[in-house]
């Protein structure tokens, strides 16, 4: 996988390679700035497009192709 740049996370699809109930496709809703401004970006928020469920995660996470697959596969 292409190395992923936090700050261009923001509106990302995603696909999780074992869903849960029903929740397969995700979208990268929100980058979680960090408290200081010179502090690197660790989380994001991810939205499910079918039950509108939200998780925080590292954004690291999103780089484990055993986990994620990047786009809606």
């Amino acid at each position: 996988m292409n190395p992923l740049n936090p700050k261009k996370l923001l509106l990302t699809k995603w696909t999780s390679v074992t869903p849960v109930a029903k929740q397969k496709h995700f979208l990268v809703s929100r980058v979680i700035q960090p408290d200081a401004p010179t502090d690197p970006i660790e989380r994001v928020e991810i939205e499910s497009v079918f039950s509108k469920a939200v998780q925080v995660i590292a954004w690291r996470e999103l780089q484990d192709d055993s986990v994620w697959r990047q786009g809606w596969v």
